[in-house]
């Protein structure tokens, strides 16, 4: 497969160099080809001169801020997709985001996960393929990345917007294992300070919804019988989403 026809470029804008290197390698490790600016006329430079799929733009910026540098990418591509990037709640902050044609927001502190989740999304709807689905796949387990609809065996799953992200990215992982602190990156915010106890929490409470037949609503003795963990522990190391071998 060639990079430079198949995989997407991705332009990453923000002025705090801690984010810019934290996006670009968790988009280089989903797959993607990412191009890093440190401001607007720098962006503006990078798309003048290279293909860009999608921009994620940081909406406070010195000088020329996201809103402006969109208003300028639009002139020189009308249907670029933009990711736009706060870091204040602020509900007139995203409103004008999606007003001035943002396709999507998302507010710092943010998961890295989640950035990856929101691109592929907005990738999917803005540039759809014939092959792509939101829907992940692991044995009788379904994820609708779109939707944020989960099923085991037929049955809907329940799930926090945390345990969501947390299962995503075992499934995007399925038969690797993951270490907490790769959890804890991709997961939680990008700034997290908390205790690393807290993948184990999360863990058991997936495991409590979707392998184990009371959390499943499942009464049938013999559906019961069947039904297998897919969340292992490999102790000392991580978690694995994995069918019994």
């Amino acid at each position: 497969m060639s990079a430079e026809k198949d995989t997407e470029t991705i332009l990453v804008v923000d002025d705090e160099p801690s984010i810019r290197e934290l996006l670009s390698a968790s988009l280089h490790f989903a797959g993607f080809n990412v191009l890093t600016a440190a401001d607007g006329q720098e962006a503006l430079a990078h798309q003048a001169n290279s293909h860009v799929d999608l921009a994620v733009l940081d909406v406070m910026m010195p000088g020329m801020d996201g809103f402006e540098v969109l208003r300028r990418m639009r002139e020189r591509n009308a249907d670029l997709p933009v990711l736009f990037l706060t870091a204040r709640d602020d509900v007139e902050d995203k409103v004008q985001g999606l007003t001035v044609g943002g396709d999507d927001y998302i507010t710092k502190p943010f998961s890295l996960e989640e950035v990856v989740a929101r691109i592929r999304a907005v990738l999917r709807r803005t540039h759809p393929t014939a092959d792509e689905s939101p829907v992940l796949r692991y044995a009788d387990l379904e994820l609708n990345e779109d939707s944020y609809e989960v099923q085991r065996a037929g049955h809907p799953v329940e799930l926090s917007p945390t345990e969501f992200k947390l299962l995503r990215y075992l499934m995007i992982n399925a038969e690797r294992v993951v270490s907490k602190s790769q959890i804890l990156d991709h997961v939680w915010d990008y700034n997290w300070q908390g205790e690393m106890s807290i993948v184990e929490s999360y863990i058991s409470y997936l495991r409590r919804k979707i392998d184990s037949a009371d959390g499943l609503g499942i009464t049938d003795p013999e559906e019961a019988k069947h039904l297998q963990p897919l969340i292992h522990t490999r102790r000392g190391i991580g978690y694995v989403l994995r069918t019994e071998k």
